[in-house]
């Protein structure tokens, strides 16, 4: 039986034990299929010509690291859209910043749960590129292309990760309206629960850099979250 390439999974990861459990875990769940690296050089070489849907990326690799894997992802343009989950034992804040900083979508720390990771996974799958209609929305100098899943900011074109570009949309669809924290959360990630306020603030920043001169229209409401300026 083959497995829709939709539904392909990337697992990054030196540790056969969570190797293993991962694996397990995708296999019981339905319709996906697990593709393993075991060292960063070959994790990046498989996200390139496997073209999985998602990767689960550890951050301490063999031969390179996963944070050097995540930055060489989000520069091709091969691999720039698919979403990251960073694996690692690091739990400290500033590690996870500098993953989310890197381009990485979401972050779990070891141990996890097979099953939270999993809802993690399905939460980032369910949002496509598509979700916002097919149609073009323009705020000032920017233009978002939902169809073609592009961006232009004074006609120029800027790559954007799924995650940026579904920030943007929504902020987009809603200018003038605060947006809060845990509604992003809720609306762009998938979760139920503002587990991580901090990740939003995160990728608001990254968004902001890749829009440069623009980056003014994304203002900060102090103490709730986010609007685009009318």
């Amino acid at each position: 039986m083959t497995v829709s390439p939709h539904k392909k999974i990337l697992i990054v990861e030196d540790e056969p034990d969570v190797v293993d459990l991962l694996t397990l875990q995708l296999r019981k769940a339905d319709g996906f299929s697990a593709i393993v690296a075991h060292d960063g050089a070959e994790g990046l070489r498989k996200a390139r010509t496997e073209a999985p849907a998602l990767i689960v990326l550890d951050l301490m690799l063999p031969r390179m690291s996963g944070l050097e894997v995540c930055k060489l992802l989000r520069a091709d343009s091969l691999t720039s859209h698919i979403p990251i989950i960073m694996l690692t034992a690091k739990a400290e804040e500033v590690d996870r910043i500098v993953g989310l900083e890197f381009g990485a979508d979401d972050y779990v720390t070891k141990p996890f749960s097979p099953r939270e990771l999993l809802l993690r996974i399905k939460a980032i799958l369910r949002r496509g590129p598509g979700e916002q209609g097919d149609g073009k929305i323009t705020r000032g100098p920017i233009t978002i292309d939902a169809s073609r899943h592009r961006v232009l900011v004074g006609g120029k074109p800027v790559v954007l990760t799924a995650v940026e570009f579904k920030l943007l949309s929504m902020l987009m669809q809603r200018p003038g309206r605060v947006q809060a924290r845990d509604r992003l959360l809720n609306e762009v990630w998938g979760y139920e629960s503002a587990i991580d306020t901090r990740t939003v603030d995160t990728h608001v920043r990254r968004l902001r850099e890749k829009l440069g001169k623009s980056a003014g229209v994304i203002e900060t409401v102090r103490g709730f979250g986010y609007r685009l300026r009318e």
